[in-house]
């Protein structure tokens, strides 16, 4: 890992993702995580004040930036709940099957390399009826938005320590099998539209007729 992706990056990140509209995007959707909470993409921790501590048992984060972790610092001592980081890409979880109560992912999908194995991952460590609770920005529903995140998208993900502007969040969704009972759309205020189309929500794993 070079000098921009180990010192500089995980500051712009953690200056840029905890920004007060992106942080209003959290606060919809993390305080509704109960019992044991895996977390992927935990970054440096901008979600962690959101949990309502009476719900949630342990926390689980995952991140391959243990950069990004260590700027958590406060934010990870202030939480009256256990917190268990894992240096290690979405892709892969060490945790067993139907072993937690319910994800959270919050900006992230659009990072992670592989995100459908990553939403395979969490559809696998989920227990039955679990939830997962999600922010994400993406494919603009505009064509005009469309065409211009399609041609910034191989700078900005090379800028953006690989955040990509255009993936398809409710697919990618679906595709790993889950359904989203509320699934709320809209592009932020203050924010350049070609990042600032959000999806949020949470979903469920289809059951087998």
């Amino acid at each position: 890992m070079g000098f921009y992706e180990d010192r500089v990056l995980p500051h712009l990140i953690n200056c840029g993702c905890g920004n007060a509209v992106m942080m209003r995007q959290r606060e919809k959707v993390v305080p509704l995580a109960r019992g044991v909470v895996l977390e992927v993409g935990i970054g440096t921790g901008h979600n962690l004040p959101y949990y309502d501590s009476r719900r949630v048992e342990r926390l689980i984060g995952v991140d391959p930036s243990e950069a990004s972790w260590r700027l958590a610092g406060e934010r990870a001592a202030s939480v009256s709940f256990p917190v268990e980081f894992l240096g290690l890409s979405g892709e892969s979880i060490p945790l067993p099957a139907a072993s937690v109560d319910c994800a959270v992912i919050t900006f992230s999908l659009c990072t992670i390399p592989d995100p459908a194995q990553a939403l395979r991952e969490v559809a696998r460590v989920l227990r039955p009826g679990g939830q997962l609770h999600f922010c994400e920005h993406g494919r603009a529903p505009d064509a005009g938005v469309r065409r211009w995140q399609e041609r910034l998208d191989p700078l900005w993900h090379r800028v953006m320590g690989g955040c990509h502007l255009n993936r398809d969040i409710p697919g990618l969704l679906a595709n790993a099998g889950f359904a989203c009972g509320d699934l709320a759309t809209g592009y932020l205020p203050r924010t350049p539209r070609i990042a600032g189309f959000n999806v949020w929500g949470s979903a469920g794993l289809h059951v087998a007729s």
